[in-house]
């Protein structure tokens, strides 16, 4: 498996809940930062969450803090997004990212991260 596998989204209205999942082989995943970025059409790809892959700290763009939550699951090789009071500007394609580098934390630019997903589309709308 040469790519994580974006899952879970779909149609929200505002205020709603969605969790997206990201998996992967131990070998991809495992010990590596994995980030969760998003992108609209005709905006930029911007940062969502990530978690590291050296502690499993977090970080989250300011939109999203307090709302979102990255964790892992190691057992079944998958990075979940939990999103909760989803907002429409929160619409876009939600892609997976692992770090170019092992066993450190990450930030939420895109320069850090390859082995990119395909996505998963989240619409937040009534």
């Amino acid at each position: 498996q040469l790519q994580p596998v974006e899952s879970g989204g779909g149609l929200v209205q505002p205020g709603g809940s969605l969790t997206v999942s990201c998996a992967g082989s131990g070998f991809l995943l495992d010990f590596y930062a994995i980030g969760w970025f998003r992108q609209a059409p005709g905006k930029e790809r911007e940062g969502v969450a990530c978690i590291s892959g050296a502690d499993d700290s977090t970080s989250y763009a300011d939109s999203v803090k307090g709302r979102f939550t990255i964790s892992r699951d190691n057992a079944k090789h998958t990075v979940y997004l939990q999103m909760n009071s989803l907002k429409p500007e929160d619409t876009g394609v939600y892609y997976c990212a692992r770090d170019l580098q092992y066993y450190r934390g990450c930030g939420l630019s895109t320069a850090y991260f390859g082995s990119w997903g395909r996505g998963t589309q989240v619409t937040v709308s009534s």
